[in-house]
């Protein structure tokens, strides 16, 4: 796993977190360069490992998340493990933390306590609720996040119930914020000659910062927004239409341009010509009315031929994919988006490229999710220096 020189060459980042959010964090960090050490608990290790689709006991999640990360056993329970961190972190410049306050706590590795002992690491601690508040020692999960943030009251159909994503929005979402922060964080320290801090990242508040227009709303006109299916009618026709074949499609018309352009090709140019229609408070005003006209257009047309024709009208129009479309785009396929991987274990798999392209210092997937504790050897002993007889007695106490 030797390491090109790249952004963040000369960075390492310990992983110390479970599952998703502060994990992707560091995954992110990896792609970019920094050595990445994935610390687990041994015997069991990161509940990621097996969590979601598994081929050959192996995770296929756990093989993309744990990308470009060397893996290793440390049980942070004990004495003997907190001091092998401590010796660890002497070498590092990032931390991660998932554990509740109260856990690092007792274990003497609160965020506070890690950075006057290392002044120079930066330590992110990511969690449900975050520091400060009566929430804070409280269990957070992803879907309690996108509960609470606002999500899942504006997402389902009018009328319905709320709905959850199917898949990992919240704790994606959080892992963004949370990289950013850990940049402008080692840039302070490493530009403006600081120290290093502590980072606080919730799952909550990432999510709610992108919808937003929802608590100002709230805020300044007292109106709450409701759930209104995929449709957004000040952008009017905004949904996903279904084609005469079963096929989906997606219509945006954020502008009155380009609403007029899809009055056009639907047959409607007296609705294109009209202030009413084709103006943002016209169409929300009217939003049944629009949506219908392009609904019952589209049922009447295959999907192919419904999108040929609003790509030819220069509108707004993507099919809906599902994964085995999004494998066999042939514009993402150009771009490299999946690229296959030989994998030791699986053989060859394909996983998502890094989604920054950086033309002088490029993100790279150098290797996918290795076996738990495979590096035990190179990092306690290469790096930290203890010897084979020291390895095997912190291996037999459970240490490592």
């Amino acid at each position: 796993m030797s390491e090109p020189p790249s952004a963040l060459s000369g960075i390492r980042v310990v992983d110390a977190a479970t599952l998703v959010a502060g994990p992707m964090v560091a995954t992110h960090l990896g792609e970019l360069g920094a050595e990445v050490i994935k610390v687990e608990q041994p015997g069991s290790g990161d509940p990621l490992r097996t969590w979601g689709d598994l081929k050959d006991g192996w995770g296929l999640v756990w093989k993309s998340v744990s990308r470009n990360k060397r893996c290793v056993t440390l049980n942070l329970r004990t004495t003997d493990g907190q001091e092998l961190l401590h010796r660890l972190l002497d070498h590092s410049d990032v931390l991660i933390l998932g554990s509740r306050p109260s856990a690092l706590a007792r274990w003497g590795l609160t965020p506070a306590d890690l950075v006057a002992h290392h002044p120079r690491l930066v330590v992110l601690h990511v969690t449900g609720y975050g520091a400060g508040g009566p929430h804070s020692d409280r269990p957070g999960y992803g879907t309690l996040a996108e509960a609470m943030s606002g999500f899942a009251h504006l997402v389902g159909e009018p009328g319905g119930t709320p709905s959850l994503p199917p898949f990992m929005l919240a704790d994606g979402v959080a892992s963004l914020a949370a990289t950013h922060a850990v940049l402008a964080a080692l840039y302070h320290r490493d530009v403006h000659g600081g120290t290093g801090q502590v980072v606080d990242v919730n799952l909550i508040e990432p999510l709610a910062r992108l919808i937003e227009s929802a608590t100002l709303a709230y805020d300044q006109l007292g109106a709450s927004p409701v759930r209104s299916g995929s449709r957004f009618d000040a952008s009017a026709p905004r949904n996903c239409y279904r084609a005469e074949d079963g096929g989906w499609l997606a219509l945006s018309s954020a502008s009155p341009r380009m609403a007029q352009r899809v009055f056009t090709v639907v047959g409607r140019p007296d609705l294109a010509a009209d202030p009413d229609y084709y103006e943002p408070a016209g169409r929300a005003a009217r939003g049944d009315e629009i949506d219908k006209v392009v609904a019952d257009w589209v049922a009447g047309q295959t999907l192919a031929d419904a999108v040929a024709a609003f790509e030819t009208g220069g509108c707004a129009v993507a099919r809906v994919y599902d994964a085995e479309a999004l494998l066999n785009d042939p514009h993402l396929t150009a771009r490299g988006t999946y690229p296959s991987f030989q994998d030791p274990d699986l053989g060859p798999i394909r996983v998502q490229a890094p989604t920054a392209r950086l033309s002088a210092t490029p993100a790279t997937v150098r290797a996918l999710g290795r076996a738990l504790g495979a590096d035990n050897d190179h990092v306690y002993g290469d790096l930290l220096g203890l010897d084979a007889t020291r390895r095997a007695a912190l291996r037999a106490a459970g240490t490592i």
